[in-house]
């Protein structure tokens, strides 16, 4: 996987036979085939583009879908390009999955299971949900998917641009009664995180059902660059990477970040930390970094933690290790283990990331994830704050905070002494 951004996309739109699919796969590939692409394109196919949704025959057709894939793998290796589209997933157990399948000349790059059931299709009894949040690697940058309905949930899109993605894969099977919700809702994923928009949609009579067509190029802007209208066909158009950056050189309000994991997933190691705010430095935000032994949670800590978190777009602390601790305070403390204290502070909303060191003193941590805003205490002199000359020789900025007054762990601990006596 590379920072490169795929070089073109465009969208495969027909009308899918139900239960058809060696006629499906004959359709994409002449589609293909008339369309050309250049090498390194990204072509999206509508949702369950090989079978449609017949859900009588769900176990059957599954079985068809190493064919599929096959079909699709010789279509990417003859242009160079990669195809994303839904097939069905047989399970070892259970249901199977309807699954966004990435292909390329060599077979699949990465899959992804439709995460949000449409129960008014009644997609929860024929197929089980997905769980991964993405987004997919690839040989270009990470690529954010979404499944039909899942275009109803911005969060899912958000959370894969935090992840680096700058553009957005949709594979459906839209319906013309709810053209408008199509239209607004891909617009509304693109002008939101400032990414592109490749959306594949069905076209034409499907079963009982007419398919609003109108597969989509959106920019990152939110202006529309292809449209396939309602009839069968390719449309496409190369892709630059200066467009997103210049608009997100404007405003990024996909840089104001919320947290859409569980809490406990906060906790990383700096290994796996690193590359978190690589992408979330790709975006324009700034990382601040505070840190402390964070022992008994208090309502000082709470506010410290609040207004350190506003001087940036993001929080990292770093966490005393449990002999860290025991090396400044003495052997009584902790009175928390460092899982414990580690976990309490994740579940903070103020806190983005917590990682743990075992030094006295963080000068690693801020030497290697390079804060944009270190953060500490007013009691603390600047000239005495450890990391404060790093940060400022990089081009950042100290920010020392005001502590709550009386409020601390050492008081805390003198209380509860006192009242137990």
């Amino acid at each position: 996987m590379t920072d490169t951004l795929f070089p073109a996309a465009a969208c495969v739109q027909f009308a899918i036979a139900p239960g058809e699919p060696d006629r499906n796969l004959d359709r994409v590939i002449s589609l293909v085939e008339a369309y050309r692409p250049a090498a390194g394109t990204l072509l999206v196919l509508p949702e369950m583009w090989a079978t449609g949704f017949a859900y009588d025959r769900v176990e059957e057709l599954g079985r068809r879908t190493p064919e599929m894939l096959a079909g699709l793998q010789a279509l990417a290796a003859r242009f160079d390009c990669r195809l994303a589209g839904t097939l069905i997933e047989p399970a070892d157990r259970g249901l199977p999955t309807n699954t966004l399948f990435l292909v390329g000349p060599q077979g699949v790059i990465g899959r992804q299971a439709k995460r949000r059931l449409f129960a008014f299709w009644q997609e929860e009894r024929h197929f089980s949900p997905g769980c991964d949040p993405g987004p997919l690697a690839t040989p270009f940058e990470p690529l954010a998917t979404l499944i039909c309905y899942e275009l109803r949930f911005p969060e899912l899109a958000r959370q894969q641009v935090f992840a680096g993605s700058r553009l957005l894969a949709v594979s459906a099977e839209w319906p013309h009664s709810r053209l408008d919700h199509w239209l607004t809702l891909l617009r509304a994923r693109a002008i939101e995180n400032q990414v592109y928009v490749v959306a594949a949609n069905g076209c034409g009579r499907t079963g009982s059902m007419t398919m609003a067509g109108h597969s989509l190029l959106i920019g990152p802007d939110g202006t529309v660059l292809a449209d396939a209208g309602g009839e069968e066909g390719v449309v496409g158009a190369p892709l630059d990477p200066a467009l997103v950056d210049e608009q997100r050189g404007r405003f990024f309000p996909a840089g104001e970040r919320g947290w859409a994991g569980a809490d406990a997933a906060k906790v990383r190691s700096l290994d796996a930390l690193m590359p978190e705010l690589t992408a979330i430095r790709r975006h324009g935000s700034r990382i601040a970094f505070t840190n402390g032994c964070f022992d008994i949670l208090h309502a000082g800590h709470v506010n410290y933690l609040e207004a350190a978190r506003r001087t940036a777009d993001c929080l990292v602390v770093g966490l005393n290790s449990d002999s860290s601790v025991r090396a400044l305070k003495g052997p009584g403390r902790p009175v928390n283990s460092e899982a414990d204290r580690a976990r309490v502070l994740a579940a903070l909303g103020a806190v983005d990331y917590v990682v743990l060191f075992g030094e006295q003193t963080p000068l690693r941590l801020i030497t290697a994830i390079r804060p944009e805003v270190l953060v500490k205490g007013a009691d603390w002199a600047e000239a005495e704050i450890v990391g404060a000359a790093e940060v400022r020789a990089a081009g950042g900025r100290v920010e020392r905070i005001a502590l709550t007054a009386d409020r601390s762990t050492t008081g805390l601990l003198t209380r509860i002494r006192r009242t137990s006596d």
